[in-house]
């Protein structure tokens, strides 16, 4: 982020730099985007993506229309918070 740039959530000005798997979706599909950097508030945790959004994007539309190959694929369990009893 910019040298004046305030988070939108607690105004401080501090942010540092991360590298986190980012979790895109869109309509019950998904992306998984390991080492996506991005800005966190080091005052509230706050995340900001920036422009590193609009290529996850490009990539989860081009990936879903078979015009692009991934790099993986993984398996994920699931299981309703509902069902936690069971």
């Amino acid at each position: 982020m910019g040298e004046d740039d305030k988070c939108y959530s607690c105004g401080a000005q501090e942010f540092e730099e991360r590298h986190i798997n980012y979790l895109y979706s869109h309509k019950g599909k998904y992306l998984l985007v390991p080492d996506t950097p991005v800005e966190v508030c080091a005052s509230c945790g706050m995340m900001y993506c920036g422009a590193v959004i609009e290529d996850i994007e490009e990539q989860f539309f081009a990936i879903h229309d078979d015009r692009a190959k991934t790099d993986n694929y993984i398996s994920v369990p699931v299981k309703a918070y509902t069902n936690f009893q069971n």
